[in-house]
């Protein structure tokens, strides 16, 4: 999975914990209990049509706010790993398209993971003749959280793990070793949080994509967080469904196969659906063929609903 896929899934799965995260003033003034939406079809006919910049993870999110009024927030995730001239005017550019387009107050933010300390764009501004246009936006620079080790350390906000698992995959570049231990140290450390399911979930892959190790080392971590999972009677996550299926394939063990793919699926439930399936997930772990594991995989992927999932979890069951 790509850093930008990896963004912007968390972004998709925990807004409102990184919006509380990064921006408590504007979290502060909206209005949860009425829920946000994602606008990413409004989003892809501005972009498509735009010849200025190159792709990034760009999210368009409809907010209310506690006053009543309703928001379009237009979050930039720069995810490129170097300094970029043209992004305040293609933050400028993207703003005024929407907002010519559809009417709508648009605030934009900001947030860039390159590791150039000295790259703060926060401004697009033209001035001639008279004529002034001064386009400022907030930003956030991960970088920044260096200077902020303990407080992240302390923070029990999901996001704090995602920085510090961003910064050290930027500092154990090259040092494979090192990375190991962080690792295990931030994926064991998850589950005495008091996380819900879902945010573990979400925050755990984020993580078990992002600091991406040689096999054997991550075959280590699977080992020990396999004892961890069972200490806290929860499904296994990412690295255990991906290690184990990749066991099971190597070793010819249709056990570790069936494992993977169980919990492959209890993964796409928990990612869905949170709370809602933890009955279902209990019924994944009776259905033992391959294949219909794999056909089931593939039919929770469309559903948008509990109760689609439910029945076709039940029509796999009498398969079985």
């Amino acid at each position: 999975m790509t850093q930008d896929a990896l963004w912007k899934k968390i972004l998709d799965e925990l807004f409102q914990d990184f919006l509380a995260f990064f921006f408590p003033k504007i979290y502060q003034d909206v209005d949860f209990s009425k829920g946000h939406q994602f606008l990413d079809k409004e989003l892809s006919k501005i972009i498509k049509d735009s010849s200025v910049g190159k792709k990034i993870v760009d999210k368009l999110i409809k907010v209310y706010l506690k006053d009543g009024s309703e928001k379009w927030l237009l979050i930039h995730l720069e995810i490129q790993g170097y300094s970029e001239k043209n992004f305040p005017q293609r933050m400028f550019t993207y703003n005024y398209r929407i907002f010519d387009k559809y009417q709508k107050e648009v605030i934009s933010l900001a947030v860039l993971t390159d590791p150039d300390k000295n790259y703060r764009p926060s401004e697009y501004r033209i001035s001639r003749w008279g004529f002034n246009l001064i386009f400022q936006f907030p930003i956030i620079k991960l970088i920044e959280y260096r200077e902020r080790w303990d407080e992240l350390s302390t923070n029990k906000s999901p996001f704090s793990f995602v920085v510090m698992a961003y910064l050290k995959t930027l500092e154990t570049k090259g040092n494979d070793q090192e990375r190991y231990s962080w690792k295990k140290h931030f994926l064991s450390e998850l589950f005495n949080y008091g996380m819900d399911r879902k945010t573990l979930s979400a925050v755990y892959n984020f993580i078990d994509w992002l600091m991406t190790l040689p096999k054997e080392l991550d075959d280590e971590i699977y080992e020990e967080v396999i004892q961890i999972e069972k200490e806290h009677k929860m499904a296994t996550l990412s690295t255990a469904e991906r290690i184990g299926r990749e066991k099971g394939v190597k070793e010819g063990r249709k056990e570790g196969l069936i494992e993977g793919l169980q919990k492959a699926v209890i993964d796409i439930l928990l990612i869905k659906f949170g709370e809602q399936s933890v009955d279902l997930q209990a019924k994944i772990l009776t259905i033992a063929n391959i294949d219909i594991l794999e056909t089931l995989r593939a039919q929770l992927k469309q559903q948008q609903s509990v109760e689609g999932a439910e029945k076709a979890i039940e029509e796999s069951l009498k398969l079985d």
